[in-house]
């Protein structure tokens, strides 16, 4: 049995292919077309030089590869029952399973050539003598942070990637700390690390317009060292470009499968020399036990991919709920949380969806035409099936506002929303997760509707937690709302699939502690489902504080299914607020936030927390709420403070406002405000929340202090953990690229604090 190895970049030398492209013309005109120059000329002659930069070598390489494939095949009559191939490799050995034809992988390789060769200003060394933990070792302890692994590619073959001053400043560490040798690699830029994020964002877009064939034999992946899954070409082509090649992991894999021979198609020895150093490693090791080549092979289980790696480094991919991202069909467990008013913008969702991650629409605030707006926008960018969701905002003083939204959610068949600020269950809730549901063959219910649901209390939590309350059910059928077979279906069921649990976070906040928080709810949630015998596991993600690795690696310690970001969204080029809030967010410290009312739950003494550096609206906001508890009317204050009120506050007369709000409100809300002075004194201070608000969204440079901008201290932290670098401007800060940094130095922390871990245990133990 054969496995073909296809080498990447590095392997390149002048004369590759020689005779073969005459001998296969058809692919050296494709190759002649699509390139824009004569491939033969540049691999056999190299005239202008070009053969070394990367733009020019990956195509070159691709092909070359390519036509040692074919000549193989022709002269042998057989393919290979297993292929991988290293880095620029791989796209070779998907070419020779049949995932894409030539011209398409070429058209591929063109692409990724051209983008990472833009990556410029970083290093990559070469590091021999030190095992994966001892180099993460070095790394950690000489603060060497911006350093990743690019390729593991022996025991002691270790290859780094960072800025391209740090790796020469870690020379001299890395022999100090017993590294035989320590070559820096002659390469324009640090491949396969965090670096080539905005090279794997580009790659993101272009491969929107392919489509690939399912491989008929296994391919192993770079990312994972596991064969190919089903439908996940894509994703793992647009993860290679920043996350190392497992090379030592992939070949161990296929050394574990019965009498594998493992040739190199390609230029030179380098894979074979390798191949031949992971023998010799491994021939005093026992051979695994068992014979995984069948289930690793065939496996359709998306929880055993995202099982711990052989060598115990986590991935990016492998955080969080494995069950969580397949229903969703995620890359990352990663949400961007709804930030009302449309500040989580419908670029923002289209672009977060996308990068494999879940995104919310802030529809909260927004009228239903332009939520239905929003929606058809989405859908007709998202043409791939990707995950979104929108918000569905509790509206307790018009819950046939929030029916209403339901409706069109239900409608234009969104299938995920994520319910904020709710108390208890309402009839709306209940009709969204009632539509949709079935009972399969097998007995099994299938949801049509999921709903993540915002807690930041235990009681709260305990109502999604439960199944749809029977007297709401009960009514709602009786209203022909929902069907019989829905209501029967609902009591099997929790109201929620996910919990998001928000602790100290932008907007509607409970003042909670995430680490006093999360392991309650944990807690709660286990308790539940032992209560009601649930067929499917609730999933508990941690939301509010998270603007950095730290924050994020403490939420996965603390039990988080997913993490899911907010304040930090807020200052991306995406969010759909105004330039002038944006400099206000980029210039925030952890200190720079207050907590105020909240305007649309602003009798009940809700609390929402907002920026306060430079703005005077938390000030204002609480003074309101303190006149309106301690006063049954306008009349009741002094002539002082309404004064000022109208006159610094508002800038407009009580009776200018009433008047405005007369053309808003329904009437039975006026009715109901000339009958009752504190309800009118009530509107018209609400009027100043929705006022601000609107202030901020435009960019009103008159009244900027009365800014209100929802904003937690995880914005402070993430403008400290990206100061002086390119981030530090919010112009360059784009969502899907922040939430794939973030998750996936995420992992590289939590790899260094486990490593941390164990030397702490292994110096104390005797």
């Amino acid at each position: 049995m054969k496995a073909f190895l296809f080498p990447g970049q590095g392997s390149q030398q002048k004369g590759m292919g020689g005779t073969l492209f005459d001998e296969f013309p058809e692919i050296t005109r494709a190759a002649d077309d699509i390139l824009g120059y004569s491939i033969k000329n540049l691999c056999l002659h190299d005239p202008q030089q070009n053969l070394g930069k990367t733009q020019f070598t990956q195509p070159a390489l691709y092909t070359a590869n390519a036509l040692i494939y074919l000549k193989n095949l022709q002269e042998n009559g057989h393919p290979p029952a297993y292929a991988a191939g290293h880095s620029l490799g791989e796209y070779n050995a998907l070419l020779a399973a049949g995932a894409f034809d030539f011209a398409t992988g070429l058209k591929l390789v063109k692409k990724r050539g051209e983008l990472m060769s833009q990556a410029t200003g970083g290093g990559m060394a070469a590091v021999l003598g030190l095992n994966v933990t001892q180099v993460l070792k070095v790394l950690r302890e000489n603060a060497l942070s911006e350093i990743d692994i690019a390729n593991h590619n022996s025991s002691t073959q270790i290859v780094i990637a960072g800025p391209k001053s740090v790796i020469e400043r870690a020379k001299e560490i890395f022999e100090q700390n017993g590294a035989h040798l320590y070559i820096p690699l002659n390469v324009s830029g640090a491949f396969h690390s965090r670096a080539l994020a905005p090279a794997q964002q580009q790659f993101a877009r272009f491969l929107q317009d392919f489509t690939f064939s399912a491989v008929s034999f296994p391919v192993i992946s770079n990312v994972h060292a596991l064969p190919y899954p089903e439908r996940e070409i894509r994703e793992n082509l647009i993860q290679q470009i920043t996350h190392q090649v497992r090379w030592l992991d992939t070949i161990q894999y296929l050394l574990n499968q019965s009498d594998i021979e493992m040739l190199e198609i390609g230029p030179g020895n380098v894979l074979t020399k390798l191949n031949a150093q992971i023998r010799r490693d491994n021939k005093n090791l026992e051979k695994i036990k068992g014979d995984p080549a069948s289930e690793l092979a065939n496996r359709k289980s998306e929880e055993q991919r995202h099982q711990p790696v052989p060598n115990g480094y986590i991935t990016a991919q492998q955080l969080g709920d494995a069950q969580f991202k397949k229903d969703y069909g995620l890359t990352y467990a990663y949400i961007t949380g709804a930030m009302f008013r449309g500040i989580a913008s419908e670029k923002l969702v289209v672009k977060v969806a996308r990068a494999g991650m879940l995104g919310f629409y802030g529809a909260g605030g927004l009228r239903l035409t332009k939520i239905e707006e929003a929606i058809c926008f989405i859908q007709k960018e998202l043409r791939n099936q990707e995950a979104y969701g929108m918000n569905l905002l509790h509206n307790p003083t018009n819950p046939t506002l929030e029916e209403q939204t339901v409706n069109l959610y239900l409608k234009y068949k969104v299938s995920i929303v994520e319910a904020s600020a709710f108390m208890s269950i309402t009839p709306a809730l209940i009709i969204y997760r009632a539509r949709g549901l079935k009972r399969a063959f097998n007995g099994e219910i299938t949801i049509g509707n999921r709903i993540v649901a915002k807690v930041s209390r235990p009681e709260v939590a305990e109502a999604f937690l439960s199944p749809a309350p029977e007297r709401l059910v009960g009514k709602l059928l009786q209203e022909r709302k929902i069907t019989q077979e829905e209501a029967t279906l609902l009591s099997r069921i929790p109201m929620a699939d996910d919990l998001s649990v928000e602790a100290d976070s932008g907007g509607h906040t409970d003042l909670g502690v995430a680490y006093a928080l999360m392991p309650a709810i944990v807690q709660l949630r286990d308790e539940m489902m032992k209560k009601y015998q649930y067929a499917k596991r609730v999933r508990v993600g941690a939301a509010g504080g998270i603007g950095t690795p730290a924050a994020a690696s403490a939420a996965f310690i603390l039990g988080a299914d997913f993490i899911v970001t907010g304040s930090i969204n807020q200052c991306t080029v995406e969010a759909g607020t105004s330039d002038i809030a944006k400099d206000l967010l980029q210039q925030a410290n952890v200190q720079d936030t207050d907590y105020a009312p909240a305007g649309d739950m602003f009798e009940l003494g809700a609390r929402i927390q907002v920026l306060k550096k430079s703005l005077f609206f938390p000030a204002r906001a609480n003074k309101l709420y303190e006149l309106y508890r301690h006063h049954n009317s306008l009349d009741e204050i002094d002539e002082k403070t309404k004064n000022m009120l109208q006159t610094k506050f508002f800038y407009r007369s009580f009776d200018d406002i009433y008047e405005e709000l007369k053309s808003t409100y329904p009437p039975t809300e006026i009715e109901k405000a000339e009958r009752n002075p504190k309800y009118k004194m009530v509107l018209i201070f609400k009027w100043y929340f929705h006022y601000s608000s609107r202030l901020a969204l435009s960019g009103n440079t008159e009244h900027k202090v009365d800014y209100q901008i929802h904003c937690g201290p995880a914005l402070g932290s993430f403008n400290q953990w990206v100061k002086e670098t390119g981030l530090e401007n919010w112009r360059n800060r784009h969502v899907d690229e922040i939430g794939i940094k973030l998750i996936q130095e995420t992992a590289t922390l939590l790899n260094q604090r486990i490593l941390s871990l164990q030397g702490v245990r292994q110096e104390v133990q005797l």
